[in-house]
């Protein structure tokens, strides 16, 4: 058995086609079919019935996911350790946050961390999906959820203030911009109907940077976060009577990085604008409960 083949067979088992998996490891799919049997022959067994809609696991393929997810978790731990024991302030560091809170808060302190170590290259991905820190995805993420994975290293970054916003000049409670229907239980949401309960909706959006740009546009009042409103041009707060709900922002990572050089002087800068009392080296990560 060659153990390059569990990667493989892993790929296969998640992407549910030779095509998915293919694409997942940069390999070619007739590689990839070879790849299988030669396991399948070196194991004796069928991992996979082969379907019209793909590839699904036989019951003997379902028992060698369990030990390959096993092993998959070690090697990454192996990686993860390898790189926390690294001292150098150069190399890539994968950041993943929302869009807005990327482009309106990460990337000053990214600018700051380049400017003091120019060797260090960080990677922000702004995707809505949880990414997973065990398996590398992301070094480090933010998000206004606490994480629930085991062996993450998390804390809370700060209460983030949200507020009410009307194009510059207009005065209409008529209209509304708000979350599409997939985040419609957020809480300014719910009261941003409450407070304008005869609005129309004039504009949905997962974005808030589409919903700041439709606001100053006009289309609307929105509710957004205060970094990311006040740096809009054209629109400005307006009072709804009661202040929007805020959401907390938190950080994580996984423990086997805690001591990481480069993440260490990331969440320094990030810090630094956050709790600028603080000052630089000022942060301890607390693992999260299981």
């Amino acid at each position: 058995m060659e153990w390059s083949d569990l990667k493989i067979f892993l790929a296969v088992a998640r992407g549910g086609t030779l095509g998915a998996a293919a694409r997942d490891l940069g390999q070619t799919q007739p590689t990839m079919g070879r790849r299988i049997r030669a396991l399948e022959e070196a194991l004796g067994t069928a991992l996979f019935q082969r379907t019209s809609d793909g590839f699904v696991l036989t019951d003997e393929g379902a028992a060698v996911l369990a030990h390959a997810e096993r092993m998959e978790a070690e090697a990454l731990g192996i990686a993860r350790a390898a790189s926390g024991q690294a001292g150098e302030l150069e190399g890539v560091l994968r950041v993943s946050s929302s869009d807005w809170f990327g482009a309106h808060v990460l990337t000053r302190a990214i600018a700051a961390l380049g400017a003091r170590h120019p060797a260090v290259v960080v990677e922000l991905i702004t995707d809505a999906r949880l990414l997973s820190l065990a398996r590398r995805e992301a070094d480090l993420v933010f998000r206004i959820t606490p994480f629930e994975e085991p062996d993450i290293a998390q804390r809370k970054l700060m209460a983030m203030p949200y507020a009410a916003y009307r194009a510059v000049g207009t005065d209409s409670l008529g209209r509304v911009v708000t979350m599409d229907t997939a985040f419609g239980g957020m809480p300014d949401v719910a009261w941003l109907r409450e407070r304008l309960p005869d609005a129309t909706i004039a504009f949905r959006s997962n974005s808030r940077e589409a919903q700041a740009r439709a606001c100053a546009l006009g289309m609307g009042i929105a509710v957004l976060p205060c970094p990311l409103g006040d740096a809009t041009a054209g629109i400005e707060r307006m009072d709804l009577g009661e202040p929007a709900p805020g959401r907390d922002v938190w950080l994580g990572y996984h423990r086997d990085l805690r001591h990481l050089p480069r993440l260490r002087a990331f969440l320094d800068e990030v810090l630094a604008l956050v709790e600028p009392g603080n000052g630089r080296g000022s942060y301890e990560g607390s693992r999260a409960e299981a």
